[in-house]
């Protein structure tokens, strides 16, 4: 039996996104009135079509009862126990407390000079700092669990008492457990979370909100030719099979993100293709992050004009994925990135 996909698609912003959905052309994403849309695109394994969300009802009944169902859940408001998701996105300031972080190793193992940068990336706008202890970058190596703690522990303390939120980026459930008893308020597990059994028994009994990341392989080998028989329904169908899976745990809550995990067992095309296409994972009814920032598929499009931040990169992709109704970004430069939301916004009303 074919099983068909809905993606939401031809968008409109601000001002003509309010006026369209005034005279009915058009329904809001996720809730949002500032983007909405008037057409998806139906979706299978071997071919693809493009109709009016109006013309829904003509399609065979098998087809039909699925988008009508999938479109439910596109067009309703994501609730998140954290905090409210605006139509602004939501950005994640990245902290990684390690040597040999792709962008940022060993920029802020001091904890004067982590403590200074957490403090701008709350008052440049982030609502969550997401603190990490181990590298994950291509070819990166596996650590101790007691290496990784010790390397978070004094930033977690320094954060007990501050108005943040902090995400826990680390794949070790007993890292979760001794980060818990200071201060974590989200687990970012890259590894989906795969790499340790004991993670779902952690969340279950904790109950913290997480984010469910897709990763092909692991971050050793993860950029070794990574192959898929079509990356987008690919992901989606992961996507699926783990939220089966931990339901069946018994985890029961909606309190979950999705990441699709942008350069993690992807190559260009693959990454290109997930961006261009991102708002399919909607219909899965949970908020979407994406880590964006200073990725090497910035550098591969951009080639001569590569820079070390990779700024305009990032933010160029932020605003496509922003189009598409992201609601979360990670990010490393949050006063930019900021800004050009800012002013992206104004200019759309």
């Amino acid at each position: 039996m074919n099983k068909y996909y809905t993606r939401a698609c031809n968008f409109y912003f601000g001002s003509t996104s309010l006026k369209n959905i005034r005279k009915k052309l058009s329904v809001p994403l996720n809730g949002n009135n500032f983007i909405s849309f008037d057409k998806v695109e139906v979706i299978n394994r071997k071919k693809s079509k493009i109709i009016n969300i109006k013309d829904i009802n003509n399609l065979p009944k098998n087809q039909r009862i699925k988008i009508n169902k999938d479109l439910k859940k596109i067009k309703q408001k994501k609730n998140f126990k954290l905090f409210a998701l605006s139509d602004i996105p939501i950005l994640m300031g990245i902290v990684n407390l390690t040597p040999d972080s792709f962008s940022d190793g060993g920029k802020y193992n001091n904890k004067i000079l982590a403590l200074k940068y957490i403090n701008n990336l709350l008052t440049s706008g982030a609502k969550i700092i997401d603190i990490g202890g181990e590298s994950t970058r291509p070819g990166a190596n596996d650590i101790t669990p007691s290496k990784e703690w010790d390397r978070v522990k004094i930033v977690l303390k320094m954060l007990k008492k501050r108005k943040c939120l902090v995400s826990l980026d680390t794949r070790k459930s007993v890292v979760m457990k001794k980060a818990s008893k200071i201060k974590v308020d989200l687990i970012n597990d890259v590894s989906g979370l795969d790499y340790d059994p004991q993670t779902i028994n952690f969340l279950k009994k904790t109950g913290k909100p997480f984010i469910i990341h897709h990763m092909l392989g692991t971050p050793k080998n993860m950029q070794i030719k990574p192959s898929y028989k079509n990356v987008l329904l690919d992901i989606y169908d992961f996507f699926e099979m783990k939220l089966r899976y931990i339901r069946k745990k018994g985890i029961k809550h909606n309190n979950i993100i999705l990441d699709p995990g942008i350069g993690f067992g992807k190559n260009l095309k693959h990454n290109i293709t997930l961006l261009k296409n991102i708002s399919i994972f909607h219909s899965l009814g949970l908020p979407i992050m994406l880590g964006l920032s200073r990725k090497s598929f910035i550098k591969d499009i951009s080639k001569q004009n590569d820079t070390k931040e990779r700024l305009g990169g990032t933010i160029s992709s932020c605003i496509q994925s922003y189009l598409q109704g992201v609601q979360i970004l990670r990010v490393h430069d949050v006063k930019e990135i900021n800004q050009a939301f800012k002013v992206f916004k104004e200019l759309q009303n």
